[in-house]
């Protein structure tokens, strides 16, 4: 994320997106922080994220480091 706008994308799409109960997305630290009910599914948090077009570098659920990619 290099702008407000790259923030106020992944903002929105989180925003919309069934499960999420809290979300905190940092331009200055890269990174979003979500926070979900236990039936929303990673890959699902992760798939919402890609498609605003920014890219993953690491994810990480319940305390433990998760791959990046997606299956298709």
């Amino acid at each position: 994320m290099s702008c407000s706008g790259c923030s106020g994308a992944i903002n929105r799409v989180l925003g919309k997106l069934e499960g999420v109960k809290s979300y905190d997305v940092s331009l200055e630290k890269q990174e979003a922080l979500v926070v979900a009910e236990p039936s929303l599914e990673y890959e699902t948090v992760l798939r919402t994220i890609k498609k605003t077009g920014k890219k993953v570098n690491s994810g990480e659920a319940d305390g433990e480091a998760k791959s990046i990619e997606l299956a298709d």
